[in-house]
Parts: C-alpha cells; sequence; structure tokens
C-alpha cells in the first residue's frame, strides 16, 4: 500500500519555523510508522531526523505525536493509520531538530522523585524478600519506560510545564509502595509541593496515552491517597 506521511520539519540551524514535508511512501500494511520513517531517511531525504533504539517498544525513544496522538512509532502499524499519516514531535518540549526533542527536563523530575531503592536498614543475610501481593502492589508502575508519552498528553502539563508530571509520579508510586523502600515519606513531600501530585485533574489522556498499558490515572490517585490518609 502506498501511504502519504506529512511530517513536521524543523532544523533551527536553517529553519525559521517548522513546516510540513510530504513523503509518498510504499509500505507493507503490517509495517509499522517506524519503517515508514525509516524509509525516508533512507530512500528519500537522508536529513530527516527522529530517535530510535531497540524498535521493540520497550525503550520509548521513538515516542511521538502520530496522527494526533502520542504513540511509539515502532509499535504502531500502518494499516491502523490509513493512507495519510501525520507525524510530529511530542509537544511541550523545545524541538532539537525535526522530531527529536530535548527531554532534559522530564528526565529532571524523574530524578527528583529518587527513582531507586532507599533503604539505610543493616542488610539480611539473604535478600531484602516480599510476598507476591507486595510485589503485586506496585507491579503496573515498574512497567514505565520513560517515552514521556503520558506526560506530554497531559493538559495539566500542557497548561504548565513545571507541573512534575505523570511519568515522575509513576515512577514514585513504584517506590513508594515498595515494602522494602523506607523514601516513601521523602517522595512524598516532593509530590505534596505546589507543582507535584495536586496539579492532576484527572483527565486520563495518560491511561490513553502509555504505550505500556498502566493504568497512570490510579496510580496517581493512590499517591494521593497515601498524602491524605498515610495509607503506607
Amino acid at each position: 500500500m502506498r501511504v502519504m506521511l506529512k511530517i513536521k520539519r524543523f532544523n533551527p540551524e536553517r529553519d525559521r519555523e517548522p513546516y510540513w514535508a510530504e513523503y509518498e511512501v510504499e509500505v507493507e500494511p503490517v509495517d509499522r510508522v517506524l519503517d515508514a520513517l525509516e524509509y525516508v531517511k533512507w530512500h528519500l531525504d537522508g536529513t530527516l531526523t527522529f530517535r530510535r533504539s531497540c524498535a521493540h517498544g520497550i525503550c520509548g525513544s521513538d515516542a511521538m505525536l502520530i496522527n494526533g496522538r502520542n504513540r511509539l512509532a515502532c509499535k504502531v502499524l500502518v494499516k491502523e493509520l490509513g493512507a495519510r499519516i501525520t507525524v510530529e514531535p511530542l509537544r511541550g518540549f523545545p524541538v532539537i531538530k525535526d522530531l527529536v526533542v530535548d527531554m532534559e527536563s522530564f528526565f529532571a523530575k524523574y530524578r527528583a522523585i529518587k527513582p531507586y531503592l532507599i533503604n539505610d536498614e543493616p542488610p539480611p543475610e539473604t535478600e531484602r524478600r516480599q510476598s507476591p501481593e507486595e510485589r503485586a502492589r506496585f507491579d503496573d508502575t515498574t512497567k514505565c519506560i520513560l517515552c514521556a508519552a503520558c506526560t506530554t498528553s497531559c493538559p495539566s502539563f500542557w497548561a504548565n510545564g513545571e507541573y512534575i508530571g505523570p511519568a515522575a509520579i509513576v515512577n514514585a508510586h513504584r517506590f513508594i509502595f515498595d515494602s522494602r523502600d523506607r523514601g516513601g515519606a521523602e517522595r512524598l513531600a516532593i509530590l505534596n509541593a505546589r507543582m507535584g501530585v495536586w496539579r492532576c485533574r484527572t483527565i486520563f489522556n495518560c491511561v490513553e496515552a502509555c504505550p505500556r498499558g498502566i493504568d497512570v490515572t490510579r496510580a496517581i490517585a493512590e499517591v494521593k491517597r497515601a498524602l491524605l490518609f498515610s495509607s503506607l
């Protein structure tokens, strides 16, 4: 099948404003958008710039706006999109070039919630064990791949880019509800700040955007309840 790829291009070293470029590409229906982008780069226009790495929906590096929705280019098939496909960079981040955005502010918020196990207690003779039920408490939020699809689909983030965002909250949840961790209070204090979890308006865009199927809004609600009722 032939598809028309309409890609938002921008090279700050050359262009004054972003512009749309169109490329007609022959693809198989089960090809992914990433395959179509690579065809453009390898055969039609080598200047096209985008991120990719594992190409298997695990690393999250090729998150972009595809037909108006945040998706991973390596997961969405062209047959799901039709003959005209629009591709744009993630919203809310400065564009470095074409589909590549500067995600430093996103990762700064991720680092702020201390995304690692905190426990200064003497280690046991064996590993720090937990029951299957304790592990299940935070299983869903371990699936985050930090693609930023959730954060950049969030109206609260669009309204104020300082909002810590759903991705950082999801990763805080992963440790707050880990029975082995002792840093929950530190993280909750961070999320209780002015740009923290209370800016979530429960719009559910994050749930729709997450390519890993994480129930992001539920995780955010559990963090809010932990703050309100100290239910840890």
